[in-house]
């Protein structure tokens, strides 16, 4: 946390680690987008695999 809190003195000093923070901030979200869909993903497979017995003992 201190390395971003601490390089606050020009205006090119800021530049630099602004786009190499704003380049980490979209491949953290980029990341977390690919996790949540694989989550996603893997909570419809399971709700639907629990669904199907459900949904057989209601029917008849």
């Amino acid at each position: 946390m201190s390395e971003e809190t601490a390089p606050q003195q020009g205006g090119a000093a800021m530049a630099a680690p602004s786009r190499g923070l704003l380049q980490q901030m979209e491949e953290l979200l980029a990341a977390l987008n690919a996790n949540l869909s694989a989550l996603d993903v893997g909570l419809r497979s399971t709700g639907a695999s629990r669904r199907m017995p459900g949904d057989e003992g209601t029917a008849g």
